[in-house]
């Protein structure tokens, strides 16, 4: 156990996770295309003839592939910290987190699809 562990406070923990997402936007070509895929959806959401709380839960579906990317490239530099090598195990770890994100998507979409169908046709 370390004797130095330095002390967090939420103050530092913001910073640090702030930092994070900087560093993500800048570094990572598919967190920018979450973001836009963000942006433009939650435009959409906000522009439908639906009821609040519906648009609520379509905006808020959105988070998941952005949080599903921002695991995925946590997972891919972590086994490039490990080797940059070609190996089995990392190319299946960064294969997982693929798949995470992918299934996200088919998580966010069906999600939309239900509150369309009980905004627009229930």
């Amino acid at each position: 156990m370390a004797l130095n562990k330095p002390k967090y406070t939420l103050f530092k923990n913001t910073t640090y996770a702030l930092e994070g997402l900087v560093d993500i936007t800048k570094n990572e070509s598919s967190f920018k295309l979450q973001i836009l895929l963000f942006v433009v959806m939650n435009i959409v959401a906000w522009f439908l003839a639906l009821p609040f709380h519906l648009q609520v839960i379509l905006s808020l579906s959105l988070f998941i592939p952005i949080m599903a990317e921002v695991t995925n490239s946590s997972i891919e530099r972590v086994v490039d910290l490990v080797t940059l090598d070609y190996h089995e195990l990392a190319k299946r770890a960064k294969d997982a987190g693929a798949t995470l994100v992918f299934l996200s998507l088919i998580l966010t979409a069906c999600i939309w699809a239900a509150v369309l169908y009980i905004g627009f046709v229930l």
